[in-house]
């Protein structure tokens, strides 16, 4: 199965969480591809089977700079293609900004759920001030998650 990865980030952390679960997801047999600032004919050009989602939240709640043109192009056009396809996201926030927390993967959810991708696993949250390892916490749900793209 070919599953695209895509991702937004601030400081790193998100595209680091991104190229760690493209190892895990080839290591598990996997066709995985993450390009940072992938664009729709990117995206298009590999023909997902699957999406993952890894995004940080920035500012009120919002994605960051660099995944907003992937963001807008799939909104403006919404691929018919993707429709049925199983997805995830993985969203990275900080519990103390309250009600903005995880916003940015709130916003990838409902462009999945308005694509017609189909929720494969509930949205895993990796909270900044509970964790300093995230591309460790997301071990468990990515296994998880190769798991149920295989069978």
């Amino acid at each position: 199965m070919k599953v695209a990865i895509i991702s937004g980030s601030v400081y790193g952390t998100a595209e680091e969480v991104a190229r760690h679960a493209e190892s895990l997801l080839k290591a598990a047999g996997l066709e995985a591809w993450h390009a940072a600032r992938a664009s729709l004919d990117d995206l298009r050009g590999f023909a997902p089977e699957a999406l993952l989602a890894v995004t940080s939240t920035t500012g009120m709640g919002e994605l960051p700079d660099n995944l907003m043109p992937l963001y807008a192009s799939l909104r403006d056009v919404l691929p018919g293609e993707w429709r049925g396809l199983p997805g995830a996201v993985i969203a990275l926030g900080d519990s103390s900004y309250g009600d903005t927390y995880c916003g940015g993967g709130e916003q990838m959810r409902e462009l999945f759920a308005e694509l017609g991708v189909h929720e494969v696993q509930p949205m895993l949250r990796l909270d900044a001030s509970e964790t300093v390892t995230p591309e460790a916490d997301a071990e468990p749900w990515l296994a998880q998650l190769a798991a149920l793209l295989k069978d």
